[in-house]
């Protein structure tokens, strides 16, 4: 998950400025409870002060919560419920892709070696003090990555819009991070600067929007897919996304029609069911044109996945994020649509 170059240059532009570092590389794609007791061991042995989350999203999760194990003696799945309020050591969160906002938001996700559960850790004391958001920094990423990446900050401001939670300041980041992305994922994807910035900004504000009024269905679903089959988060997410957005759009047709007329998709003669499912189609269309694979094509087995079927709906309605949808949520609708995105 490092870029050892940047990994490389970071710790000597520390050492320049006379302090000394030591680094962590063992994150994966999904993090989980074993690499923060490595990384937290490595703290303590070097006699660190301070964090640095240097890379994607699971990074940036993994160094958020070292700090909760360097001031928490519980297993992590003791601190699920309830708030993270011990102060973790200082941290500065640098965001090498354009999509998860890990650096805006108060939230860690962990996976659970032991339950194969995906841990969700929330409290203000995991908020990063310092977020070096520099776009140039991203120049570097593969496309399918930078697509993934991109789709997951969508997820967010998508989610964070439709939320039971949302409310007027976060609505004002989640329409301006959604309009933002569609005009410039696929130019960034294709390696263009000017996009990638504006990327890099459309993620920002998603994180502060869902940071603020949270995330709904995709996300309760999207971890169980990470936890079991290591799947990366913004690509389950956007294997995910237009199903559920086909699921939700009944439950808020005004807000899911404002954003298909935010974007373009839709007119002011549309009613609201009409631009809802344009924005619906236009999703699923950049979904496509970002080459987001099934799970087929991305090598889970699909055997495996039917069996995990009903262990990934409870998990993904005990997350608490599909209760956020403007729908009620029954665990027939989630095996539903698990059914669905698995036979595509």
């Amino acid at each position: 998950m490092f870029n050892a170059g940047l990994k490389t240059w970071t710790c000597e532009l520390l050492r320049s400025r006379g302090v000394a570092c030591a680094s962590y590389s063992g994150v994966t794609a999904e993090p989980d409870d074993a690499m923060v007791a490595e990384g937290a061991e490595i703290y303590r042995r070097e006699g660190c002060d301070f964090l640095v989350g240097l890379g994607g999203g699971s990074p940036m999760d993994c160094a958020k919560a070292i700090g909760v194990a360097l001031t928490d003696d519980r297993p992590l799945r003791d601190l699920m419920t309830g708030q993270i309020r011990r102060p973790i050591p200082p941290l500065a969160a640098i965001p090498t892709t354009a999509g998860t906002g890990s650096e805006t938001t108060a939230v860690t996700i962990i996976s659970d070696r032991q339950t194969q559960v995906k841990m969700l850790l929330k409290g203000d004391a995991l908020m990063p003090r310092i977020a070096v958001v520099d776009p140039d920094l991203s120049r570097n990423v593969p496309e399918s990555v930078a697509a993934a990446s991109g789709l997951d900050a969508l997820t967010h401001a998508i989610e964070a819009y439709t939320s039971r939670r949302a409310f007027e300041i976060s609505d004002q980041f989640a329409l301006s991070a959604i309009a933002r992305i569609f005009a410039n994922i696929e130019a960034a994807c294709a390696g263009d600067a000017k996009a990638r910035a504006q990327m890099a900004l459309g993620s920002y504000e998603a994180g502060v929007s869902f940071g603020n009024s949270s995330v709904t269905i995709v996300h309760g679903m999207s971890r169980p897919i990470g936890a079991l089959f290591h799947v990366p988060h913004g690509l389950s997410n956007a294997m995910l996304l237009p199903d559920c957005l086909e699921f939700a759009l009944d439950g808020a047709l005004e807000r899911f029609a404002a954003l298909g007329r935010r974007i373009g998709a839709a007119g002011d003669i549309d009613s609201d069911a009409r631009a809802a499912e344009k924005f619906a189609d236009a999703v699923r269309g950049l979904c496509a044109r970002c080459k987001v694979p099934t799970l087929r094509q991305y090598g889970v087995n699909l055997e495996e996945f039917a069996r995990m079927t009903d262990k990934m709906a409870t998990d993904a309605l005990a997350s608490g994020s599909p209760a956020n949808t403007r729908k009620e949520v029954g665990k027939e609708d989630v095996i539903k649509i698990y059914n669905r995105v698995a036979s595509l």
